[in-house]
This record gives C-alpha cells, sequence and structure tokens, in this order.
C-alpha cells in the first residue's frame, strides 16, 4: 500500500462540518516519488466503492486509528479528483477540524495500490512513472504530502452543538419561555398591590419587582443568545 498527497480547503454544512479539496491531481508534475497520474486512474475503484455503499475513509495523516470522517463524494474533473468529505461528531474528529481550520494543515495524501502503470517520458525529456489504474483506500488530511499541488479547497465550520446539545437546549429555551410567562404574571399581581396601604407588605411588593427586573433581563440575554444558536 502507497500513499500520495494534496491541498484543500473547510466548509460548514452537516452537524460537525465538512471538507473539500483535490486529493490528487492529473497535471503531470512528478510527486515525491516520482509519479504523475494519468486522467481516469480513479475511475474503477470509485465507482466500486460507490456500488458496495461503503464510502472511503478520512483519516488522520495515514493512521488507521485516527479514522476522523467519511468520504461523502468524489468528483473526477480536469484537474483531478475533487473530493467533499464529512467529519464525524466526535472529540477527536472535531480537535482535527479545529487544527485543519486553523490554518497550520492544509494538504491530503491517499493510500492506494497500483494496479496499472508506465514509464513515460514528459515534455522536458525526464521520467516519470505514469498510473493509470488505481485501487484507492482511503484519503488522509497530512502535513507532508507528497504532491505538493493535492491541496483544501474548501473547509466548512459546521454548527457547534451535537443533536444531544440541540435537545438539551430546546428544554432551556422551553423553560425560559414558561419563566417568561410567570414573571409577567408576578409583575401584574405587583402592580396590583401598589393600590394597597403602604406597610411591610407593599415594601416585599417594591422589593419583588426590583427581582422581577433582574430576572427579566437575565431570561431575555439566554433567550437571545438561544435564537442566535437557531434554537
Amino acid at each position: 500500500m502507497e500513499h500520495k498527497s494534496k491541498e484543500f480547503k473547510i466548509k460548514s454544512a452537516g452537524d460537525a462540518g465538512t471538507i473539500s479539496g483535490y486529493f490528487s491531481t492529473y497535471d503531470r508534475e512528478p510527486d515525491a516519488y516520482g509519479d504523475i497520474i494519468a486522467p481516469g486512474a480513479f475511475t474503477d475503484t470509485i465507482e466500486k466503492r460507490e456500488a458496495s455503499g461503503h464510502p472511503f475513509p478520512l483519516c488522520w495523516n495515514h493512521d488507521l486509528d485516527q479514522i476522523i470522517g467519511k468520504v461523502d463524494s468524489i468528483e473526477d474533473t480536469d484537474k483531478g479528483p475533487l473530493m467533499t468529505a464529512s467529519f464525524f461528531d466526535t472529540p477527536l474528529a472535531q480537535e482535527k477540524r479545529e487544527i485543519v481550520k486553523s490554518g497550520v494543515v492544509y494538504q491530503f495524501s491517499f493510500a492506494y495500490d497500483v494496479q496499472d502503470w508506465e514509464e513515460v517520458e514528459l515534455e522536458d525529456g525526464s521520467k516519470a512513472n505514469e498510473l493509470r489504474k488505481v485501487d484507492l483506500f482511503e484519503v488522509s488530511i497530512v502535513p507532508i504530502p507528497a504532491n505538493q499541488n493535492a491541496v483544501m479547497t474548501e473547509v466548512k465550520a459546521g454548527r457547534r452543538n451535537s443533536k444531544s446539545d440541540v435537545a438539551i437546549l430546546k428544554q432551556i429555551r422551553s423553560l425560559v419561555d414558561q419563566l417568561l410567562e410567570d414573571e409577567i404574571e408576578d409583575t401584574e399581581e405587583t402592580d396590583s398591590a401598589k393600590d394597597q396601604p403602604k406597610d411591610n407588605a407593599e415594601i416585599e411588593a417594591k422589593d419583588q419587582t426590583v427581582d422581577n427586573a433582574l430576572k427579566q433581563k437575565l431570561l431575555d440575554a439566554i433567550k437571545t443568545d438561544l435564537e442566535k444558536e437557531g434554537i
């Protein structure tokens, strides 16, 4: 099994974020191993994997103990195979996504077996191994690629909250709405107490009005934050 590399970008679709980019190119520039990839080299392996219903894994630096997502689609363009993958909603995957978002790591590599190849002469007279058919195993995000042109094109951030977080926030939103209704009722009762004689009960009512005002501000602030999150 061999490895090759490319560059990319991060987007924000899906709950946990996605990433897009060319994990290989057909630019006829030999990589660190003296190889070039022929257009169509990935056609069979992509079609077989799509037919199987099992997506290619997205790994971190070819470590199969660090599978951080899955390849959702591969479009075989004139430039090379353009991939979009989604990160898993796990601590490990999200940690790696943050590293990618920082721009520190921005390239791809892929693991494969060669099915067909031939030595060819390039325009400048140099020799290269043209890989004409490969069996793709996985795509990795790597700090040091063999192909410097294998780059990310887009990185999406994804939502900050997991599905379980959203369920909890919806419960909080419901409680906030109920508390706001209760505070309105308390305020109406306090207003009615204004017509009563000035005694200890009235003083307590005024104190309650101040407390209610503070609670109202706090609840309004929480409600605003929840609305920003789309809850």
